[in-house]
């Protein structure tokens, strides 16, 4: 029953809906191996989108505000006191009405290049809504990439929830964070866990990671000519991306047996 309990930090059905989504593409894969050209994000199943979601659900509902957010510098007391924030990436928006719902005094606004996804963030908060029996009235869901000026500015955080990796031009979209962020801002880049050396991956998680990396993660960072990073890039590689970008100060703040998170400043 834990297994099968959404709410439950080890929900494990939005991997295997993620996995089906798999079978339904195999034609989509087949060419794609065969051209090389890569395969988008939104041209994949909507299995692919739904069960990502849920698959991810659990380490946000878990570890999030527990102990990922404390564990970056002075960004916790700001979002008490009220903090403006920047979701890049957003997908369903699952992260974000978490945070919403903690940091009531601060205000998040969310931004993913894939309409569909934002369409069901903003289900997703009218769902939350109605189960919590209030209005949450401090998100704010766009259909925006991650290199578009128009996320705005003067931000004290700026997040990237599993997404970094996947991008076409992860340096760019970091170089506009943080244009984006105040002098004393934070980016949390929340990554897969992944070692530096392949044979350090060589393990459950990584085999794992690496077999869905090689199917969503890579090719869609292809399809528009990306360095088509991957799910097992490694902390070597995503500090090469940050000061490339312009960052100053890069650290890693905590970790979990599936994800790496990310302390970033200007």
């Amino acid at each position: 029953m834990a297994l099968a309990d959404e709410s439950s930090p080890v929900y494990i059905h939005g991997a295997y809906q993620a996995i089906r989504s798999y079978f339904k593409d195999e034609d989509k894969f087949v060419e794609m191996f065969k051209t090389g050209k890569g395969l988008r994000w939104g041209e994949h199943h909507h299995d692919l989108f739904e069960g990502s979601a849920l698959f991810y659900k659990p380490s946000y509902v878990g570890n999030l505000v527990s102990t990922w957010i404390p564990s970056l510098e002075r960004v916790e007391e700001k979002l008490k006191q009220g903090a403006k924030v920047a979701g890049i990436g957003c997908g369903y928006g699952i992260s974000t009405i978490l945070m919403a719902k903690a940091y009531p005094n601060s205000k998040f606004y969310d931004f993913d290049n894939h309409g569909p996804s934002i369409e069901q963030a903003k289900d997703q908060l009218r769902k939350e809504e109605k189960k919590g029996g209030g209005r949450i009235g401090n998100v704010e869901f766009n259909a925006v990439s991650a290199n578009d000026k128009s996320i705005g500015n003067d931000y004290d955080l700026i997040t990237f929830f599993d997404c970094l990796h996947d991008m076409a031009d992860p340096v760019g979209a970091m170089k506009l964070a943080k244009q984006s962020l105040k002098p004393d801002g934070t980016c949390m880049i929340i990554e897969p866990m992944a070692n530096d050396k392949l044979e350090e991956n060589l393990n459950v998680v990584g085999r794992t990671f690496y077999a869905a990396s090689t199917l969503v993660c890579v090719p869609n960072s292809l399809a528009d000519n990306g360095p088509a990073l991957g799910a097992q890039a490694g902390e070597k590689k995503i500090k090469e991306i940050l000061e490339a970008a312009g960052f100053t100060k890069f650290r890693r703040a905590t970790q979990t047996p599936f994800n790496i998170v990310y302390d970033a400043k200007p």
